[in-house]
This record gives C-alpha cells, sequence and structure tokens, in this order.
C-alpha cells in the first residue's frame, strides 16, 4: 500500500503543477492515467460502479466525486482532484483542493483550515483510541474556524477494496466507534464547506454539490495506524519504504 501510495502522491504533485487557468479537466485526468501506468499502477476509479475517469476532478461547489470533462478552469476557481491507484492488488486514495491562480481570500482559508482538519484527525489515528477521536477532531477544527462539515459522506477503511469497514465520519463525539487496532489502514478525508452542511446530487448522479451553492474543500490521506503512531501512506517523505 505504501508503494501504491507513492504513485498516488506522485500524481497530485503532478497535478498540482498542471493545474491552471485553461486546462480542463479531461486534460488533467489523461495526465494522471498517463503517469499512474507508466509507475506500474492502475487507476482505482476508473470503471469503479461505471465511473469513467481516472480522477475525480470537483470545482469550486462540486463537493467530490466529479467526473473529468470539458470543464475549462478559470482563475480564481478551486479544484479539488481525489486520486486512487491500485498496485499488486492494495489501494492507496488520497486527495487535495488546489487554488487556480489567484483565489479570494475565503477560498484560501478554506482549503488551510481543511487541511489542517484533515491532520487534526490523524494526529489521533493512535493504537486504543476510537474512530470517534479522529472525527471529533476535524469537526472541532473546521467549526472553530466557521466552516461546516459534510456529514452525509465519509471516510473509510482501505486495503484490497477501496471502501472497506470502519465508516470514519468527519463529525461526532469523542471516545465513540470502533477501537483503532495496529495495522488497521484509514481514508480521513475531510469534506468542508464555507456554508452549510447540506449536500445534493447533480443530475449525473455522481457529483455532490453544496445545496447552498457555497464553496467546498476536500483533503485525503491513506492512514495506517501503527504501535509507532500515524504512518501517512501518502505523504512523500514516508510513502516509499
Amino acid at each position: 500500500m505504501a508503494r501504491a501510495g507513492k504513485v498516488v502522491r506522485g500524481c497530485l504533485d503532478l497535478l498540482s503543477q498542471a493545474i491552471r487557468p485553461g486546462i480542463t479537466t479531461k486534460e488533467l485526468d489523461r495526465l494522471a492515467e498517463k503517469f499512474i501506468r507508466a509507475k506500474g499502477g492502475v487507476p482505482t476509479f476508473k470503471g469503479y460502479r461505471g465511473f469513467p475517469g481516472s480522477i475525480c476532478a470537483s470545482p469550486n461547489d462540486m463537493v467530490v466525486h466529479g467526473i473529468p470533462g470539458r470543464i475549462r478552469l478559470q482563475e480564481g476557481d478551486i479544484l479539488g482532484v481525489d486520486v486512487g491507484v491500485t498496485m499488486e492488488g492494495y489501494i492507496a486514495d488520497a486527495a487535495a483542493t488546489f487554488a487556480v491562480g489567484e483565489v479570494p481570500e475565503t477560498a484560501r482559508e478554506l482549503l488551510r483550515v481543511t487541511e489542517e482538519s484533515l491532520f487534526q484527525g490523524i494526529a489521533q489515528c493512535q493504537v486504543g483510541n476510537r474512530v470517534g477521536d479522529i472525527s471529533h477532531a476535524v469537526q472541532t477544527h473546521a467549526e472553530a474556524h466557521g466552516f461546516s462539515v459534510v456529514q452525509s459522506m465519509v471516510g473509510h477503511g482501505v486495503g484490497r477494496d477501496m471502501h472497506e469497514d470502519p465508516q470514519v465520519p468527519n463529525f461526532g463525539a469523542p471516545h465513540q466507534g470502533p477501537e483503532l487496532r495496529d495495522g488497521m489502514v484509514l481514508a480521513i478525508e475531510p469534506m468542508v464547506n464555507v456554508g452549510g452542511f447540506e449536500v445534493e446530487m447533480g443530475d449525473d448522479s455522481w457529483a455532490v454539490y453544496t445545496k447552498d451553492g457555497s464553496l467546498s474543500a476536500h483533503f485525503e490521506h491513506t492512514v495506517a495506524v501503527t504501535k509507532k503512531g500515524p504512518r501517512i501512506l501518502t505523504l512523500a517523505e514516508v510513502a516509499g519504504a
């Protein structure tokens, strides 16, 4: 899974350099698939329940699951990119939200706080803690800055399948839920909105949008729970071991 995580990280780093005003999300998808396959991986998302893309590309008020296509990025947009890679039967999954050129201060703050919320949750990935400790840490940090966390979609276990138990909500009370054990691997993924937490499905039955049209950001890492603490498998400096 760490080898898959290294490819995920490399793909996100590549796309971060390619994202600019004028590029389409389909072009980003082609870049991602070429990179993943060149590294010996398989794009996990492609074909999953009929999903046509190798990445999810979700701009502005689209929370997650955007199908890459003709959307052409503009100055001031933000774009959430979710990448999954399968190698030797094991999966790693990560996401980040990027600014397209210069963005408003609210958007910059949203990106910063959402990523911070992710790392607040990761810090709770300690043997003996519970899933609710992760959830509570994410929610507390996001809401302390005036944002809301999406409640209808959650993080999850990951391994041979993309979605495994346990579910990892981004909200809830501490000390609740399944106990974290050595060797568990979780995809922790805060989805944070500027406005309310409510979301709605788009016409393509994939893309999910904020109900009030406010901006949304998505950050995710694949994290192993170990006796030495959390090991982030999709973070470049530790993913290659």
